[in-house]
């Protein structure tokens, strides 16, 4: 564990006593997710699986009932801190959960730090929330935004490519992103001849695809999601550049996004710590068990969020409940093997999934399992001390 740890227990040693019944009341779950806008379909996956793992243990974790507090967070930075706040200092909940943009996520990770409050992060990958802002009581169930595009860079990089150009939005997922794949890549004798990039959430690509088929290289490496995502893959083919210019992902270009994406997305390669296809009972469970019970196909988004509940009910059992034993919480979860729909993973040091890092593959409507383009990938925490 990095050095916080001694002067944490110190602060639980010093704490008063716990007065108000933490381990006999609900337990508050504050969801902080984006349920308009770009992400609104990321936002009610991650919910719908966290949901379903609660419901699997009978409405309870760690013999708490759960109730749910929501706000719906824009993927808006500028109110983030406003938001949770409020789920914080008015609604008293026992735990965030969120969210989908790196942005707001950063800030939801500087109020649990100030506040000590129990954060999960069941999907945004800034590298900072387990790096330079990593804490004792901040969990992440997903990724960082390091480990899909480092894993790509090594295949683009086997592959043969020489010369690839870079495409996405400019914000903190993009940008750390396009680095983690150049980093593996050019460390595989590849070149990144250009980074190009637009505003979050703006879906004007026309004249950066242009810029794209004028400087012809022989891939294009590329960070969108949502709806963004949809409307890039369909330009993508339209400019003609599908047919000539192979074209690569973070694999949430194409999660939750098939249905929209049509023919356009066909045999696209994407790296991603989850597909369509994997095929274990694990797995199957899961997905049969989300298709009953939301008439839906589950995604990436759903099993992070399947996995922060499951995430907070190992802790809330080593604890009887008490979200105040945070030091005990977190080496229950430090400790643990977490069973997912994704394949079975632990948490690094400073609480982020230490996981295989699949290659897949568009087939009809699924992100079909090519093999393991990363194996037990651990991001390197870079800034995490404190």
């Amino acid at each position: 564990m990095p050095t916080f740890r001694p002067l944490f227990l110190m602060a639980l040693a010093l704490a008063a006593p716990v007065a108000f019944g933490q381990t006999s009341s609900k337990l508050k779950v504050g969801l902080m997710l984006p349920y308009t806008g770009t992400y609104a379909a990321l936002g009610t996956a991650i919910e719908n699986g966290f949901r379903l793992y609660v419901a699997e243990q009978g409405g309870k974790l760690g013999g708490r009932e759960v109730e749910y507090v929501k706000v719906d967070d824009e993927s808006d930075p500028s109110k983030a801190t406003d938001n949770v706040n409020k789920l914080v200092k008015r609604d008293n909940v026992d735990v965030l959960v969120g969210s989908v943009h790196s942005g707001v996520a950063m800030a939801m990770a500087k109020v649990a730090k100030d506040t000590g409050t129990l954060l999960i992060v069941p999907n945004a990958g800034a590298d900072a929330v387990t790096g330079a802002m990593c804490a004792p009581n901040i969990f992440r169930s997903s990724f960082s935004n390091w480990q899909p595009g480092y894993a790509m860079g090594e295949v683009v990089a086997k592959k043969g490519h020489k010369k690839v150009v870079t495409i996405t939005w400019k914000y903190a997922a993009g940008d750390e992103s396009v680095k983690s794949f150049k980093e593996a890549f050019e460390k595989g004798g590849g070149k990144v001849v250009k980074e190009l990039n637009l505003p979050f959430p703006n879906v004007e690509f026309q004249a950066l695809l242009t810029e794209i088929a004028a400087a012809k290289p022989d891939a294009v490496y590329t960070f969108f999601a949502g709806g963004g995502a949809v409307k890039f893959v369909k330009d993508y083919a339209a400019a003609g550049l599908k047919k000539s210019i192979p074209l690569y992902g973070a694999g949430f270009i194409t999660d939750g996004t098939l249905e929209a994406q049509g023919a356009d997305a066909a045999d696209l390669m994407t790296t991603l710590h989850y597909a369509d296809s994997l095929g274990t009972p694990r797995d199957n469970s899961f997905r049969l068990s989300y298709a009953k019970t939301y008439k839906l196909q589950p995604d990436v988004y759903a099993v992070q969020g399947y996995d922060a509940a499951q995430i907070l009910g190992i802790g809330l059992v080593a604890t009887k409940g008490d979200t105040l034993k945070k030091a005990e919480f977190a080496a229950a979860v430090e400790k643990a093997k977490i069973d997912s729909p994704r394949g079975a993973f632990t948490l690094s040091k400073a609480h982020n999934p230490v996981q295989d890092i699949y290659l897949r593959q568009v087939v009809g409507k699924e992100n079909k399992l090519i093999g393991i383009a990363s194996k037990a990938l651990t991001d390197p925490a870079r800034g995490c001390k404190s």
